[in-house]
C-alpha cells in the first residue's frame, strides 16, 4: 500500500514540475536551438472576416465599424455576422451596415462552432478569419494576421490579444496570459501552438474542418492543423484588444465552464496520435494540454498521498507542509481583499486548479451544452 502511494505521489509531484516549470524551458530551448521559421510574406488574400454573435447588441456597432476601418482592401474583404438566433437587437443593428457591405447570417440557436461553419460554406475568402464581438484589432492586425499564409505549410494563424481591466479588480488573468503567449511564441517557433483563442485567428479555407459544436476552435484546431499535414502558428504582430473579467471570482466561474469544453476535447476530440501529430507537437501536447488540464487532480492527488505519507519520510511532509503554506496564504489573501499582488497570483493559480477539477466533476455528471452565452472573456488556457 505504501509503494503503491509513493508511486502516485512521485509520478504526480513530476508531472505537476514538467508541466509547469520544466516543459516552458525545454520547448524554449527547443524553439533556440531547431527553429522552424515561416516564410511569411506581405500578401493580400480574399479574406473573409466572419464575428460570431450571439445578443451582442452592446458591442457589435463597436466591432463592426472596427472591422470596417481595417486597413485592408475592401475588394478583398468580406464581413459577415454570424447570429446564433440572437435575441437582442444585434440583426437590426448589424442590417444598418449592410449599405456599407455587411451581411448577416441568421442561424438557428446551435451554438458558435454551428454558426461559424455556416458562415464559412456561405463566404469565398481564401482565408476565412475569426473575431469575437468584443474585441477591437489593430488597424493593420488583419495585414499581419494572413503574412504567414504566404507559406503553404501554414493553415492556421492565430493573433496576440492584449487584455485590458479598465475596472482594475483582482483577477490576474492578464498577467496568465502574457505568460501564456510567450509559451505559445515558443511552441510556433519550434512546430506549432497548442492552442488558439476566439478574439483574433484566420484558417486557409482548405484547412478548415467541421467539429463537433461543442470543442470550439480554440484547442480542436490547433491540433487538427497538424494532424492533417498543416502548420498552426502565431504571429504576434498581429494585436487585438479584448476586455476581460474585473474580479477573479468571475474568472473562476467563466474558467469552469471553459474547462468543460476542455475536458471533452481531451476526453473525446481524439488528439493524440504519435505517427500523425510527430514527436515534436505530441510533446508539446502532452506537456502542454494533457498534463495542464490534469493539473487540479494531480494536485488532489500528491496532497493526499503526502499528508498519508508524511509519518514515514521527510521529503513527504515538506510537500506536504508547502501545500497547506499555499492554501494558507491564499486565505490570506482573501482576508486582505487581494491587496498584496504575489499572494493574488497565488490565489489565481489555486482557483483555475479548483477549476478543472470542478469541471470535470461537471463535465462526467451533465456533459457540455453546444451553445454558448455572452461572456467577458473567450481565450484558452
Amino acid at each position: 500500500m505504501i509503494l503503491a502511494l509513493e508511486i502516485v505521489f512521485w509520478i504526480s509531484l513530476a508531472a505537476l514540475v514538467w508541466t509547469h516549470l520544466l516543459y516552458p524551458l525545454a520547448i524554449a530551448a527547443w524553439a533556440r536551438l531547431r527553429p522552424w521559421p515561416v516564410a511569411a510574406a506581405d500578401i493580400l488574400p480574399r479574406v473573409s472576416l466572419i464575428i460570431p454573435a450571439y445578443n451582442e447588441e452592446d458591442v457589435i456597432v463597436a466591432k463592426l465599424e472596427n472591422a470596417l476601418a481595417l486597413d485592408y482592401p475592401r475588394a478583398r474583404l468580406e464581413i459577415v455576422v454570424t447570429s446564433d438566433d440572437s435575441t437582442d437587437a444585434t440583426h437590426e443593428l448589424v442590417a444598418a451596415f449592410a449599405d456599407r457591405g455587411v451581411r448577416l447570417i441568421h442561424c438557428p440557436r446551435g451554438g458558435k462552432v454551428a454558426a461559424q461553419d455556416r458562415a464559412v460554406v456561405e463566404t469565398s475568402g481564401e482565408i476565412v478569419a475569426f473575431g469575437d464581438a468584443n474585441v477591437l484589432w489593430d488597424t493593420d492586425a488583419l495585414r499581419r494576421l494572413v503574412r504567414p499564409f504566404a507559406d503553404p505549410a501554414v493553415g492556421m494563424a492565430c493573433g496576440n490579444v492584449r487584455l485590458v481591466n479598465p475596472g482594475g479588480g483582482t483577477n490576474q488573468e492578464g498577467l496568465y496570459w502574457r505568460y501564456e503567449m510567450w509559451l505559445r511564441t515558443r511552441e510556433s517557433r519550434a512546430h506549432s501552438m497548442t492552442g488558439s483563442n476566439g478574439a483574433i485567428y484566420a484558417v486557409r479555407r482548405e484547412a478548415y474542418r467541421d467539429v463537433d459544436p461543442r470543442f470550439g476552435h480554440d484547442l480542436s484546431f490547433p491540433y487538427l492543423m497538424v494532424q492533417n499535414g498543416y502548420r498552426a502558428v502565431y504571429e504576434s504582430s498581429a494585436g487585438a484588444t479584448e476586455p476581460m473579467t474585473t474580479d477573479i471570482e468571475d474568472e473562476f466561474r467563466r474558467k469552469v465552464r471553459m474547462f468543460e469544453h476542455c475536458w471533452l476535447i481531451l476526453f473525446r476530440g481524439r488528439m493524440f496520435g504519435l505517427r500523425r501529430l510527430g514527436p515534436v507537437y505530441w510533446a508539446e501536447i502532452v506537456s502542454h494540454r494533457l498534463l495542464r488540464y490534469w493539473s487540479g487532480p494531480l494536485h488532489v492527488l500528491l496532497l493526499v498521498t503526502s499528508a498519508v505519507l508524511a509519518p514515514h519520510a521527510a521529503v513527504y511532509a515538506i510537500v506536504l507542509a508547502a501545500q497547506l503554506a499555499g492554501l494558507v496564504l491564499v486565505g490570506v489573501s482573501m482576508l486582505l481583499r487581494g491587496r498584496v499582488r504575489v499572494l493574488r497570483i497565488l490565489h489565481y493559480y489555486l482557483l483555475v486548479t479548483l477549476a478543472t477539477v470542478i469541471a470535470l466533476v461537471g463535465y462526467l455528471r451533465r456533459g457540455v451544452p453546444a451553445t454558448w452565452d455572452k461572456a467577458a472573456g473567450s481565450r484558452i488556457t
